[in-house]
């Protein structure tokens, strides 16, 4: 796909050689994606990535990942400083989202683009809060009964389980972010039954909880527990939908408190899911 556009810019797809500028720019403002994300989010669908550039320089960016035939997920939308308000980034952003088709599209906006987000189309479902902070010991064990590392047995399942979480299937993404270079990846099994699994994962900050994933709040509180020991004392952050009061009250119970914010809208209604389970986000970038 390419893209011709005002001063010369031409929009075409990303490659995984790529990622690490796009990652740079997403860093600097602020968005600090995980260290290992990249490989990961190709892996659900490598032509889903798209740069804009200027006479071979990059200026903008966008994904535009398909998770099946009915839902896609927009992010990773950046345009370079100093490059910002000559219109590049509208049209790279035309340019990605034709790759969506008719499938709802999904992203998780910050607060500055909401409004402009509404007039293309999107619509809000729920805010997200990222809750960060050094974790306030609990009584809860750091090992608690049934929460183990996932093994190659467990893919299956886990697949299954997230399957259950999220608006789309995506075994793909699942099976390179369980097994990603630094992820922690947590499973709670009680009565030989998948109740819940966790990941924690290396960023430019603080290590990020994502997906938490689980049954009940005890689930969630075995598996959290667990997955912040692995930072061994120091900062944690996690991405949790405000309207879900348990994972809210799950974070401040260890002393963790809000600070970025952005808000999860879509173009269109996506399949039903248990929203109920989802106790942390897995990436703002991917859903």
């Amino acid at each position: 796909m390419i893209s011709p556009s005002p001063e010369g810019l031409v929009v075409t797809r990303a490659s995984l050689d790529d990622w690490p500028l796009i990652r740079a720019w997403a860093a600097a403002e602020g968005w600090d994606p995980g260290v290992s994300d990249g490989p990961c989010f190709f892996a659900q669908d490598p032509e889903g990535f798209f740069l804009g550039r200027i006479d071979g320089e990059p200026v903008s960016a966008i994904s535009v990942v398909n998770h099946g035939a009915d839902y896609a997920f927009l992010g990773c939308y950046l345009v370079r400083p100093d490059q910002r308000g000559r219109g590049y980034g509208i049209t790279t952003w035309r340019t990605a989202l034709a790759h969506a088709g008719g499938r709802t599209v999904g992203l998780d906006g910050v607060v500055a683009q909401q409004g402009n987000y509404r007039k293309s189309g999107f619509e809000l479902a729920y805010k997200t809060f990222r809750f960060g902070g050094v974790p306030t010991p609990v009584a809860a064990p750091a090992t608690a009964p049934g929460v183990r590392r996932a093994e190659a047995s467990d893919l299956m399942a886990v697949v299954a389980y997230d399957s259950g979480c999220h608006p789309a299937d995506r075994p793909r993404f699942v099976e390179s972010w369980l097994g990603a270079t630094g992820h922690r990846s947590l499973v709670r099994i009680v009565d030989g039954r998948l109740t819940g699994y966790g990941v924690i994962r290396p960023t430019a900050g603080p290590p990020r909880v994502g997906p938490l994933f689980a049954d009940t709040p005890d689930d969630a509180r075995a598996l959290f527990a667990a997955l912040i020991g692995e930072a061994e004392g120091g900062p944690v952050s996690i991405d949790i939908p405000e309207t879900h009061t348990a994972a809210v009250a799950l974070a401040e119970e260890h002393g963790l408190t809000p600070s970025f914010e952005t808000a999860r809208m879509y173009t269109g209604p996506v399949r039903p899911y248990a929203t109920d389970r989802v106790y942390g986000v897995t990436t703002l970038e991917l859903g």
